[in-house]
């Protein structure tokens, strides 16, 4: 089933909500990087926050990176974000697993969440908050508050079956605008505290717009997406940096290793260059050194 994203308003336009269905982006993610349990939940939750940050880009020459290193287990995770509400993303330690855990203890707190969104001006804007719980959503709530002051509700979720197999994966968000009521920061306030995890509600309802219909009478979509794991890796680009490398270190690949292979580490395509191409790149600079 494709992934859907819908984004719009409710309550007399005073607060922004998107919800999104991120099942079959995050189970790539998971396949492709072989993650447990445990690491597909914590990347999972971050590729959906990325998907839903991605969606708010004003264009597609905007991306966004999400950094977060809690000195945890898991390690650093790394999820960059696009206009159309595709993701990519990694986890350091993919094996990590432990069933008797929080994902937050896993991630960690001692340490940051930090957000770089590239703008196409001269400089990206850059935000880092500390790490308050580890659990994604309770995070980039304090991110938005104190980096955009923007009040956030956020509900991030990976869902499994009796077996361990991941069958949802998902998120909601809502933000109120500097006109939101107090009647309606109320009604915000009381959903938030009786909604039911995110990850059931994508088992209950097909598209996400359905469940936004369900809370409220008013809800005005503004705009549908299809979140997907996307990579903008190529051979060629690998090519690039590898023909930059130092002719000692090509030398060292060509004689050790009769050619090399690298491994994108946001989602684990392998890339084969033959000793013939990296002895051209050791041509072209001594040519150009000598030039």
């Amino acid at each position: 089933m494709t992934d859907i994203l819908s984004r719009g308003t409710v309550l007399n336009e005073e607060v922004k909500v998107i919800c999104c269905r991120t099942t079959e982006t995050v189970r790539e993610a998971a396949e492709r990087h072989k993650l447990s349990r445990s690491a597909a939940t914590a990347l999972g939750r971050v590729l959906t926050m990325g998907s839903m940050m991605g969606s708010m880009l004003k264009s597609g020459k905007e991306k966004l990176e999400i950094m977060i290193d809690g000195k945890g287990p898991l390690g650093q995770i790394a999820v960059d974000g696009y206009y159309d509400a595709s993701v990519r993303g990694f986890v350091q330690n993919p094996d990590v697993d432990d069933p008797n855990a929080s994902i937050g203890s896993l991630i960690g707190t001692n340490g940051y969440l930090r957000v770089v969104k590239d703008l196409g001006m001269k400089q990206p804007f850059v935000s880092e908050v500390d790490l308050q719980t580890g659990e994604i959503g309770d995070d980039f709530a304090y991110y938005y508050m104190l980096s955009e002051q923007t009040p956030s509700a956020i509900s991030v979720g990976v869902g499994y079956d009796e077996t361990g197999k991941l069958v949802s994966a998902g998120g909601l968000v809502f933000q109120l605008m500097p006109d939101a009521t107090e009647e309606n920061i109320r009604i915000i306030e009381n959903i938030v505290g009786n909604i039911k995890p995110v990850s059931q509600l994508m088992l209950e309802y097909d598209d996400p717009k359905e469940i936004i219909d369900a809370m409220f009478d008013d809800y005005q979509e503004l705009g549908r997406q299809n979140p997907a794991f996307k990579c903008e890796c190529s051979k060629a680009r690998f090519a690039r940096v590898l023909s930059k490398l130092p002719a000692d270190d090509l030398q060292t690949m060509i004689d050790e290793d009769n050619g090399c292979e690298v491994v994108c580490k946001f989602c684990g395509t392998r890339y084969q260059f033959s000793r013939e191409t990296l002895e051209g790149y050791v041509l072209a600079q001594r040519a150009k050194k000598a030039s």
